[in-house]
């Protein structure tokens, strides 16, 4: 009895040095980003690991070891409601100033959070932990709370990298063929579209570091006293964790610290409610389903856009499942089915669902491609361009922007993706999304782990990270094969001037 009692005591003392105080900092509010980091954190309280959220979203259901440090309240939604005719107006212009956007939201962000002292439930306590994990967006303010316990900091980006987040890992910055996640550009740049990337590209890394940074810099050091500037601390992050995937997003130079965990947010499969169980079941061609996200709203459709689409469903055979807010739909075919709130991971995984008609943000963007449903996307804003793309040019879908559609173009789009040719494409994307080594979910937990145990992980840096600009871009060496160059010239100068005088001045002897 007393050496199984041993047993237990050694068994317990090795789950105990194994087991993490992990603090999330994930101040963005708004919730389609706050899932990824949410399934993370979660699955590490599973794993046994003490997990401090700080974020705008509990959870549904609290679990053991997962304390959640709220901060509902503290700073409006930059997007509550997206009015769909309002974005017909969404141009090239507004991609060009989005970071800006973007910016004006991390300051908000920034001051709100710190002014609240909601953080103080964070450091006012006796409580240290060994790792700290980080969104990776719009803002670098949190990242020095690190130094407050001198831990490692894994950061995660929700969407395809940000141009100043490749860049500070080193990851090679190449406008010729690594678009900007603003733009929307095809998979392959013609002359014009990589003139323009280039000039973007670099634009939008020079506002990051002389302006954003620079207020970031204002930031930590009114509210946590550091002295260091904050790209200091962003150079010194050990991994980021990326929630896009090669096979949709397109092979990418990533060094061995960048980690691909597309599809980390995807739920187990559960039972669908009876009504719509029920519906999908008895539709004898299948079923599409319908849904712009959570910020697009059944009020904000306008009536032609409403109509065209009505039209074109009733002249299908298929079934309809429309996640619509309103409680009614005048005009609507019998085909059609609305509701507020439909659960759209497992609507997407049931075999009898033929199509989806998506926005293209990027949660919904990968449960279609994981499920091999072929799309139909109508990009608003944002990377949603990209991600239309993406799905565009791998086989997974066709393109329909909102403004142009008619009753003809939404019912030739949907027989496209509906053709079983089409949906053999999506099928072989989904095959090519879900054949890794391990599951999104394991892969993450396995690198957080690996960086606690390795102590931050060094050693998976590339030397691009602390190399000055000036380096990177080998301007010192072309100055120096310039001034060879330009003393190989002048030498050569030299020299032949000194050879056609001495020819000259002979020829001239001798003619006198």
């Amino acid at each position: 009895m007393n050496l199984i009692s041993i047993s237990i005591f050694l068994c317990g003392l090795v789950l105990s040095s194994e087991c993490m105080n992990i603090l999330g900092i994930f101040p963005i509010n708004i919730r389609s980003h706050v899932r990824v980091f949410q399934s993370l954190m979660t699955e590490l309280a599973v794993k046994g690991h003490d997990v401090t959220v700080v974020s705008h979203y509990p959870l549904e259901k609290p679990i053991e070891r997962y304390k959640h440090v709220s901060l509902r309240g503290v700073c409006p939604l930059f997007v509550e409601t997206v009015d769909v005719e309002n974005l017909y107006n969404y141009n090239r212009i507004d991609m060009y100033v989005a970071p800006t956007e973007l910016s004006q939201w991390g300051q908000g962000i920034c001051e709100s959070t710190y002014f609240s002292e909601r953080l103080s439930e964070v450091w006012d306590t006796n409580r240290t932990y060994d790792l700290m994990v980080v969104e990776m967006f719009n803002t670098d303010c949190f990242l020095p709370i690190s130094s407050k316990f001198n831990i490692p900091v894994i950061a995660i980006s929700s969407s395809e990298l940000l141009p100043w987040v490749s860049f500070r890992f080193g990851i090679p910055l190449n406008p010729s063929y690594m678009p900007s996640i603003f733009m929307g550009y095809p998979r392959k740049l013609n002359f014009l579209q990589r003139f323009e990337n280039s000039l973007l590209t670099w634009t939008h890394l020079l506002f990051h570091r002389f302006i954003r940074n620079v207020k970031d810099d204002a930031v930590a050091r009114r509210y946590l006293n550091v002295t260091l500037p904050v790209r200091e601390y962003a150079n010194n992050v050990s991994i980021l964790l990326v929630n896009t995937h090669h096979t949709l997003h397109n092979a990418k130079p990533y060094p061995p610290n960048v980690i691909e965990i597309g599809g980390i947010h995807l739920p187990d499969k559960n039972e669908l409610p009876q009504n719509i169980e029920k519906f999908i079941n008895e539709s004898k061609h299948g079923v599409i389903y319908f849904s712009l996200g959570s910020m697009i709203k059944g009020h904000t459709f306008p009536q032609e856009k409403k109509d065209a689409f009505l039209k074109a469903f009733a002249r299908l055979p298929q079934r309809v499942l429309w996640k619509w807010e309103n409680e009614t739909m005048p005009g609507k075919p019998d085909n059609v089915m609305i509701q507020k709130w439909m659960p759209q991971f497992d609507i997407l995984s049931h075999p009898n669902v033929k199509a989806f008609i998506s926005h293209g943000g990027l949660l919904g963007t990968t449960e279609a491609v994981h499920c091999g449903v072929p799309m139909m996307v109508m990009p608003q804003y944002g990377d949603q361009y990209t991600n239309a793309k993406a799905v565009e040019a791998n086989g997974g879908g066709v393109i329909l922007y909102l403004k142009d559609a008619t009753e003809e173009k939404v019912y030739n789009n949907l027989k496209t993706i509906l053709d079983p040719e089409f949906r053999a494409k999506a099928k072989a994307l989904s095959e090519r999304f879900r054949d890794r080594p391990m599951s999104p979910m394991d892969t993450a937990i396995y690198w957080v782990e690996y960086v606690a145990r390795h102590k931050g992980a060094p050693h998976m840096k590339t030397a691009a990270v602390d190399m000055p600009l000036y380096q990177y871009l080998l301007l010192d060496v072309l100055a120096f094969l310039g001034l060879i160059l330009l003393v190989f010239s002048y030498i050569s100068y030299k020299i032949l001037s000194l050879v056609l005088r001495s020819v000259f001045s002979k020829k001239k002897v001798k003619q006198n």
